[in-house]
């Protein structure tokens, strides 16, 4: 089992930055591959980003369209923490934003078994 905890949701400015955090528990966190996921009201939930091992020290990135170049996600392997770095706010980025994790092995961009409770982020036009 893994839990996870996600922190660092709120109200900003569109154009402002957030960074949201998900602190991982109950497996050894360098072996999960991470993503985060969102939901806005009425709409499905949808991939925003992942990261997961490639080799060595490397890790792979992966991210929505719509977030690339204005998103950043990032991992601490010794806090056990994934990152999510947000900058260029939009009003279309407000949603539900979920922590996911599985083992790093599992394939598929969006195959993840364990998930956060959510934050909220909020982007005020």
């Amino acid at each position: 089992q893994v839990q996870l905890v996600e922190s660092g949701g709120g109200l900003v400015q569109a154009g402002g930055s957030l960074r949201l955090s998900c602190a991982a528990s109950g497996r050894t966190f360098r072996s999960l591959k991470m993503g985060w996921f969102r939901q806005a009201p009425g709409k499905e939930r949808e991939f925003v980003a992942s990261i997961r091992w490639s080799g060595g020290i490397t890790y792979y990135a992966d991210y929505a369209d719509s977030v690339k170049g204005r998103f950043t996600i990032s991992r601490d392997n010794a806090k056990s923490t994934v990152y999510l770095q947000m900058k260029s706010l939009k009003p279309e980025d407000a949603a539900v934003y979920y922590c996911a994790a599985d083992d790093d092995w599992v394939a598929g961009r969006y195959v993840y078994t364990y998930w956060g409770q959510g934050t909220q982020v909020t982007v005020s036009s």
